[in-house]
């Protein structure tokens, strides 16, 4: 399996955007470990359409397509990117559960009616999921087809 982006690929992504040490300062292993983890975060996700090829490794590329998708790419720097500044997508999913937080006379409460959907998905970044997102099936749809 190969991932979606390469270091190259994630240094050119990240040399224009803001807040990126925890890819800075990474060693090449680190980084490169990071990418492959964030495309299995990735190809754990339930795509729209068709793999172009039954025997390819990623969920990408899909359909009439070639290559993968920019899109696919920066969400998989941003993914890597989260990983490599510590965040871990078990303990954020544990924290779902958790109401209120405190820490001497310092209390914080979430409102868990409505949990955020990245996290439920394991994707450890919100801006990798609005990358991601308008690739994504409906979750509440259903496809019905009709074999002779």
């Amino acid at each position: 399996m190969s991932a979606y982006a390469t270091t190259v690929e994630a240094a050119t992504y990240f040399s224009e955007r803001l807040n990126t040490d925890a890819w800075d300062d990474a060693v090449t292993g680190d980084k490169t470990k990071a990418l492959a983890q964030a495309t299995k975060i990735i190809d754990r996700l339930n795509f729209l359409g068709e793999l172009v090829d039954e025997d390819q490794d990623n969920q990408f590329p899909r359909d009439d397509d070639t290559e993968v998708p920019n899109d696919i790419k920066y969400a998989c720097c941003e993914i890597a990117l989260a990983l490599l500044d510590g965040v871990d997508p078990e303990i954020e999913f544990e924290n779902l559960s958790m109401v209120a937080q405190g820490y001497g006379n310092v209390k914080s409460t979430y409102d868990r009616e409505i949990p955020a959907a990245h996290i439920l998905a394991g994707v450890p970044s919100v801006t990798a999921w609005r990358y991601l997102s308008p690739y994504l099936r409906d979750p509440y749809s259903i496809t019905l087809r009709r074999v002779n």
